[in-house]
């Protein structure tokens, strides 16, 4: 295909940049630095795609240096002050967003930025690589050996994955329940949509129709008007609608979600999609022929087999029907790869349509934008916000994902289907459910039950039940309360001042002190008879009461417990507030 016949000749695309062209984007003034940060691109060049180099370049010369010789003029060194270095930090923190007033204006607005340690790392390892490339080939970095501005504690991002996969499973918790209205709002717009255009190519230009519970009036358009191209204006609004392009937009929203929830496939993945990715498999037990959706390679550079479902396969048949031309074959169209920015050899792309004269193939943008359109339509709301509510084409890859596993799949084969090396980031895809841990609390509740003897479970009869009852008024002796558990007997003979399960009343201080002193007399007549036996008896139960006094003192003193709240120091004018 020649360049001048490409889709690119009229969208204007590139081919991948140079090292030079992707920092020479952002202007900056510092040659050595530009030169610096050109050199370290190309020494990384090998071992990252495009959309990487695109990525860290941006980090390098946008967040990075650009940031700073647009507020430190001149600055011409990687080796940065504490507070420049402080206050880059803290600028990076926010970003700019525009959103949309109550009374309709656009504005701009700082919002937090919610990657910014993933931000910091880039900068971290540019320095870090410098100071190693400085070791293996000194004469050519080691003038950029500075000690790095971010610390390792400022680029951990421990605490904020497990942020990211908390607001992850709320989104995921918010939207897994209001899909079913999603998929029925597309659907019933697909079908009213196709009704409308069929009923106003029945229809003579300038006569109304009725189709989808809506009236219409087919309008007359000159000899100059797009061919094929069927309008219609809508007596109530007076608004002139292309009712072959809403039909176009609504099979393609249909067809996108329908593909993206049964599959749980990347956007990027969906819209490889190609009559190639069919693939028959003969199961060697039955014998029969099952269809299998091969996914190409494309973020793990892995390819995979997905099973095809009937509705999934009633949903590709409509697809492939609505792209053959009138020989029944699918046009070829060559793609262009927004990633690595190539052009990608021609192929019978499944999500093409036609753009003017020529067939394209669908972009991630346009499916962001139709998703958003049908999501309109629902007039579903975000809780969170009270805005219109959105869905990302990857939020069907965590429903997907999440639905699976809760359905019963084991997580190893949601691993193998998701296309994921790491069963982890699998189960980081699952959002958990409260109902779910409940569910799960009751069933090992009832396994713990089954394991124990059923007569434990049983119901008390009257005599239990009074026994159980009665051993909290039993409870009460002379000297304060006996705190033993139900149904255990007393493990010191009723001596209660030497157990340790006795609680003393202070109201009974005076008691206590008289057997007090009554055990000190006893233990002196003791050892005067000799009765050396009974001394020692008598020793613990005086400890025992001696400790008990203690408590009671130690509660008198401590009825207001000091929580260390500094005082805070009043006016000289203020009267004198005393204590009770």
């Amino acid at each position: 295909m020649r360049a001048s016949d490409r889709p690119g000749a009229i969208q204007g695309t590139a081919g991948p940049r140079t090292p030079e062209e992707l920092i020479d984007r952002y202007g900056l003034v510092c040659r050595p630095i530009r030169d610096v940060l050109v050199d370290y691109l190309r020494e990384r060049q090998p071992s990252l795609d495009y959309s990487s180099m695109e990525g860290l370049a941006c980090a390098l010369g946008a967040r990075f240096w650009k940031d700073l010789e647009i507020h430190h003029p001149g600055i011409d060194s990687l080796r940065l002050p504490d507070e420049v270095a402080a206050a880059w930090k803290q600028r990076l923190r926010t970003k700019q967003k525009t959103i949309t007033a109550k009374t309709g204006e656009k504005v701009t607005v700082d919002v937090p930025r919610l990657n910014y340690r993933e931000c910091l790392i880039p900068i971290r390892a540019f320095y870090l690589d410098l100071a190693q490339w400085a070791v293996d080939d000194p004469g050519r970095w080691a003038q950029w050996a500075v000690p790095c501005p971010i610390k390792e504690e400022e680029a951990n991002r421990r605490k904020l994955q497990r942020h990211r996969k908390s607001r992850m499973d709320a989104r995921t918790r918010e939207r897994l329940p209001v899909l079913p209205t999603l998929v029925r709002t597309v659907n019933e717009h697909r079908k009213a949509t196709e009704m409308l255009l069929q009923a106003a190519r029945h229809t003579q230009p300038g006569e109304p129709f009725t189709a989808a519970g809506q009236t219409l009036i087919r309008s007359v358009t000159g000899h100059k008007a797009i061919r094929g191209k069927v309008w219609a204006e809508d007596p109530v609004t007076g608004k002139r609608r292309d009712l072959e392009l809403e039909e176009d937009h609504a099979f393609w929203a249909w067809a996108i979600v329908e593909v993206l929830r049964a599959t749980g496939i990347r956007v990027e993945e969906l819209l490889e999609l190609s009559h190639h990715s069919f693939v028959q498999y003969r199961l060697p037990t039955t014998d029969e022929m099952v269809p299998l959706l091969q996914i190409v390679p494309s973020k793990t550079d892995e390819e995979r087999l997905l099973l095809v479902s009937p509705e999934l396969a009633d949903v590709l048949s409509a697809v492939i029907h609505r792209v053959r031309d009138h020989t029944g074959k699918i046009p070829l169209i060559a793609s262009y790869d927004w990633q690595e920015c190539v052009w990608l050899p021609p192929s019978p792309l499944l999500f093409q349509r036609r753009f003017g004269a020529e067939r394209r193939r669908i972009s991630p943008d346009v499916v962001r934008d139709i998703l958003a359109a049908a999501l309109v339509r629902t007039r579903l709301t975000d809780p969170s916000t009270d805005e219109p509510l959105r869905f990302t084409p990857h939020d069907f890859r965590r429903l997907f994902i999440t639905d699976a596993i809760m359905s019963g799949l084991p997580p190893h084969i949601a691993q193998v289907i998701a296309g994921h090396r790491d069963i982890n980031i699998t189960m980081g895809y699952k959002a958990v459910y409260p109902d779910e841990a409940i569910q799960s609390h009751l069933a090992f509740l009832a396994r713990r039950r089954a394991m124990r003897p059923t007569e434990e479970y049983r119901v008390p009869t009257d005599a239990e039940w009074q026994e159980f009852l009665g051993h909290f008024e039993r409870r009460k002796v002379s000297t304060g309360i006996c705190g033993r558990a139900v149904g255990t007997p007393c493990v010191h003979e009723h001596s209660c001042l030497r157990c340790s399960m006795h609680w003393p009343e202070p109201g009974q201080r005076q008691r206590i002190v008289e057997i007090r002193d009554n055990l000190i007399a006893r233990i002196a007549e003791a050892e005067h008879e000799g009765w050396l036996g009974e001394v020692a008896g008598l020793r613990i139960s005086l400890a025992g009461a001696n400790d008990k006094l203690a408590q009671i003192d130690r509660r008198s003193d401590n009825d207001s417990v000091n929580l260390g709240v500094p005082n805070t120091q009043r006016p000289k004018t203020s009267q004198t507030h005393h204590n009770p």
